[in-house]
């Protein structure tokens, strides 16, 4: 791993701490029956439960629904929040149903929508033929991504799409990790096959083989 990817990560996980100490400080207030505080709980994961529910449901419409939804669960089930477990874990899972759910509800198929490929294919350097050629292969990407069920689509966003550990993705879909890792599994092989029939090309362009 690169030192900058490694600066990026500890970054990344200093955050996630300092954040999940902010959390448990505001959520004991909560359960002190602090109403303000739970709008302050909302305004500090408002954004990341919106953008998680972008990227399952395909709509900035049904994904700010599917936000209100998630926000009124925890309103109601607040109480039950084990202070001793990631309250963002806890919060995924919450959000990750939630969209499952108003999918089925609504009976359709789902966008996903993939904001990186990976670090060569969003080059911002890129001359314009490249950039042409990167969104022609998320193009793709989100094609073959409607073949995966929601239990793949899952695991295969919240460790590919927004960067989770493994253990908290199992602990997010409450089941181990070894079956966490098949889904990714699967859904990659799914998403590789689909891409190697459309477009070959495009793969070999971005160094995927």
């Amino acid at each position: 791993m690169k030192t900058t990817e490694v600066m990026k990560t500890n970054e990344h996980d200093i955050e996630q701490i300092l954040a999940e100490q902010a959390t448990k400080t505001i959520v004991g207030q909560i359960k002190k029956g602090d109403k303000q505080a739970f709008g302050e709980l909302v305004e500090l994961y408002r954004n990341q439960v919106a953008a998680l529910a972008y990227k399952m449901v395909g709509n900035y419409d049904e994904a700010a629904d599917v936000t209100q939804n998630v926000f009124v669960k925890i309103s109601q089930n607040i109480g039950r929040y084990d202070e001793s477990k990631k309250f963002y874990t806890w919060l995924y899972r919450i959000t990750v149903n939630a969209s499952i759910d108003y999918m089925r509800k609504h009976r359709r198929h789902h966008h996903e929508s993939i904001e990186e490929v990976t670090e060569k294919a969003d080059d911002k350097n890129d001359t314009p033929e490249l950039s042409y050629q990167r969104d022609q292969l998320r193009h793709y990407i989100n094609e073959a991504a409607e073949s995966l069920n929601d239990k793949q689509r899952s695991a295969f966003m919240l460790r590919d799409m927004d960067g989770c550990h493994i253990d908290d993705v199992a602990n997010i879909m409450n089941m181990p990790e070894a079956t966490v890792r098949w889904y990714i599994h699967r859904a990659r092989a799914k998403i590789k096959k689909e891409l190697l029939k459309k477009c070959p090309q495009l793969l070999l362009t971005f160094g995927f083989k």
